[in-house]
């Protein structure tokens, strides 16, 4: 059944992110969550940002909505949103409404976005209400809809609390209610953990046709490569809280630039062939005191490093069209 919505045009945003600084402060000191990321996000795409845990994409993500939490804290950068402003520095309010109205947001624990003590259909209508919308009988229509369109009894749902549902069907409320206002720009961040294979082959498949239906520009945070290329058209890899390389999803697999981006790849399980031929990368993520060396982040790990990563960082730069990388060997293809 197709979506039926009120009427608004459907134009696709882009967001442009400039040199934007996240750090938290700890006891060992500040450190620099996402340092200096700056790129386009192609409005009517599906932009893929990968990376293991600690990698910064789910800090890069809430610093799009101007929401990290604390310790947390956004210290310099913009984050420009087509048709809605800087949200970095638009009026608060108006930021309010940017959120839920322009963008959606789907939390990696779908329950964090789910409020346990009331029904899901009063937590419609409350979203609704903080957006100031007066037609909240459409609103829940609209719900329904999204929710019939999941695959879901709407009836059902709306009047259950998170704990009467399951993993896969709180991400899928956590879905439509980043989609009921009709936003234009969504937020994936790690939409399928802890799900099982058929859930998360099911939500994916559900975005994808959201995502074409509604042509939003959608922003899919993920620490998993194959999720990443079965859905994204351009990819963007982080390590250490900085960008490694960037490029059309097509050009990354087809040619990984980055030694980092080449180990996300080779550890991609495959459904047929030998089963150690998915290898895991060595290595662990970067520490407090790796993120402050001046050297490249990934130099401990690397297998193809210079004697110059030790002690210079590689400047993150165009290779080609819309090909970005931060490796001294970035003109080398696997």
């Amino acid at each position: 059944m197709a979506l039926e919505f009120e009427a608004r045009d459907f134009h696709p945003r882009g967001m442009q992110i400039r040199d934007l600084h996240v750090i938290y402060q700890t006891n060992q000191g500040e450190i620099p969550a996402v340092n200096g990321v700056s790129m386009a996000i192609a409005p009517g795409k599906i932009t893929g940002i990968i990376g293991e845990s600690g990698s910064g994409k789910s800090t890069l993500a809430m610093a799009l909505m101007n929401a990290v939490p604390k310790p947390g804290r956004i210290v310099k950068g913009s984050v420009v949103v087509d048709g809605a402003g800087d949200m970095l520095t638009i009026d608060k309010k108006i930021r309010q409404k940017v959120r839920g109205r322009d963008i959606g947001f789907v939390f990696q624990a779908s329950q964090n976005s789910l409020n346990p003590l009331i029904r899901v259909g009063k937590q419609v209508l409350d979203l609704g209400r903080s957006h100031n919308i007066k037609d909240l009988r459409a609103l829940l229509r609209r719900a329904k809809e999204l929710l019939e369109r999941m695959g879901m009894d709407a009836e059902r749902i709306l009047l259950s609390y998170q704990h009467e549902l399951s993993g896969g069907m709180r991400q899928r409320v956590g879905i439509m209610l980043a989609l009921v206002l009709e936003a234009q720009v969504v937020i994936l961040d790690e939409p399928t953990t802890a799900l099982d294979m058929i859930s998360q082959a099911s939500v994916l498949e559900i975005v994808r046709q959201i995502h074409q239906e509604r042509h939003l520009t959608t922003i899919l945070i993920s620490h998993d490569m194959g999720v990443v290329a079965d859905l994204a058209d351009n990819v963007v890899v982080m390590y250490g809280g900085e960008l490694a390389e960037a490029g059309s999803t097509e050009e990354i697999l087809a040619h990984p630039l980055h030694p980092y981006t080449q180990g996300l790849i080779r550890a991609i399980p495959r459904i047929s062939g030998p089963l150690d031929q998915a290898i895991a990368l060595s290595g662990s993520p970067p520490d407090v005191a790796a993120l402050k060396v001046p050297g490249c982040l990934f130099a401990s790990r690397c297998p193809k490093r210079l004697p110059k990563c030790e002690n210079s960082r590689p400047i993150y730069e165009a290779i080609g069209s819309d090909r970005y990388v931060a490796c001294f060997r970035g003109t080398e293809h696997d």
